[in-house]
């Protein structure tokens, strides 16, 4: 399973700690962070599945080598296109506080039906907002499940 971690580049200390709980948690869930690779809240959330002995994913949006943290890094060149990349990437979304660029990821999120979680970001309907990291992890996790199994009905290994 993979979940998708956004917000800001240029977060605050709080969503920072916020965001490395989140990849840590997901980690510890056994699933995949996807980010946008560079740092703030996408640094965060690699640094604390690492630290968790998770797997990370960063979709730059240019051709560099982005945060630390990172196993798998997709070079796109795409600038905030590679936001849509990121989002289809997901089998669910948390949103960790943001700007812009995060609002452009919900809305591909919620136009296409991923489920998208929230700790302290855009109020906007079809956010589910969380009181927390271990609630927004939860949801994301179930909803991960859910999405992954409508996907292929015949299970993980596609055999019946």
């Amino acid at each position: 399973m993979q979940i998708a971690v956004i917000g800001r580049g240029d977060c605050s200390r709080e969503e920072y700690a916020t965001a490395e709980a989140v990849g840590r948690l997901i980690a510890q869930n056994r699933a995949t962070v996807c980010c946008g690779g560079l740092g703030g809240v996408m640094e965060a959330a690699c640094r604390g599945a690492k630290e968790a002995g998770g797997t990370t994913v960063g979709i730059l949006p240019d051709t560099g080598d982005g945060n630390p943290y990172l196993d798998v890094v997709v070079r796109t060149g795409m600038g905030h296109a590679r936001n849509v990349v990121l989002v289809h990437s997901a089998d669910a979304v948390i949103a960790v506080g943001g700007g812009y660029g995060t609002l452009s990821e919900i809305a591909v999120g919620l136009k296409t039906g991923k489920p998208v979680f929230g700790l302290s970001t855009w109020e906007i309907e079809g956010v589910r907002a969380c009181a927390g990291p271990g609630e927004a992890v939860t949801l994301a996790v179930r909803a991960g499940h859910r999405s992954r199994l409508s996907r292929n009905p015949r299970g993980p290994g596609g055999y019946l």
